[in-house]
């Protein structure tokens, strides 16, 4: 039986977006934030032209039939929904890791910020590039996580007519990824293995999912991608302060 609580989930993205506006944590957002902005504008030009090839690549795919060739709009949209996913995705991956140091450190300062108690870390700079090569391989336990499962699904998204569910789990998925993304930086602050953490979201489900809905969708805007990290950061530490007392009862 799935437990947690969805729409309390829902709610913890538009409360980072809040917390991102207070004084003390600005500077770990604006740091970031033009990481992103320039990440971003060189993504956005060199992937245009990818996205057009990529559907017309898996159309090509598809049996010479009538009646499904009559289908083409429907099969553009779904694949066209899934590259979007795995774009947005991608982009969350590669902002992530190079602003991993920062995001660390932000969710020390929001669950400070929101508990009263500091956190047992060294919140100096010199340990925060100290902690880098930690912080990235933390980010590359979570692709080593994400891309079979990706190839898995990018696989059945090429099976004519099972491919009619490939984009409805290729999005499932992608909330999973996301709640797994961001509450993964408070939790690393608690020493929290990424293992470890699987288990404690798998114990508040519909709360995990309902959570990285809201960021899965914001990741694929563009403009509103660019500040949803740092915002999905803070509604994480939200989540991992108030929702890991759940997985106790």
């Amino acid at each position: 039986m799935l437990k947690g609580n969805f729409f309390r989930g829902l709610g913890y993205l538009g409360e980072g977006f809040r917390l991102i506006r207070q004084p003390g944590l600005r500077l770990f957002v604006v740091i970031p934030l033009v990481i992103n902005i320039l990440l971003f504008g060189v993504l956005f030009f060199f992937l245009g032209e990818l996205f057009a090839g990529l559907v017309a690549a898996a159309m090509a795919w598809l049996p010479d039939w009538t009646w499904l060739q009559s289908l083409d709009w429907l099969f553009w949209i779904l694949y066209g929904a899934v590259i979007l996913l795995m774009l947005a995705y991608g982009f969350v991956i590669v902002a992530n890791l190079i602003g991993s140091p920062f995001y660390g450190y932000l969710a020390e300062l929001t669950e400070k910020h929101l508990t009263g108690q500091e956190v047992n870390t060294d919140d100096s700079w010199a340990s925060i590039i100290k902690d880098i090569p930690r912080a990235l391989w933390r980010e590359v336990q979570k692709i080593l996580y994400y891309l079979p499962r990706a190839i898995g699904l990018l696989i059945i998204g090429l099976i004519p007519v099972v491919n009619l569910v490939a984009a409805v789990l290729w999005f499932l998925f992608n909330s999973w990824m996301m709640a797994l993304q961001y509450v993964d930086y408070p939790a690393d602050n608690h020493k929290v293995s990424f293992p470890a953490l699987r288990r404690l979201l798998g114990d508040t489900r519909l709360s995990a999912f309902g959570f990285g809905l809201p960021v899965a969708l914001a990741a694929m805007v563009p403009i509103l991608n660019l500040f949803v990290v740092p915002a999905a950061v803070c509604g994480a530490t939200a989540y991992w302060v108030r929702e890991k007392g759940a997985t106790r009862n």
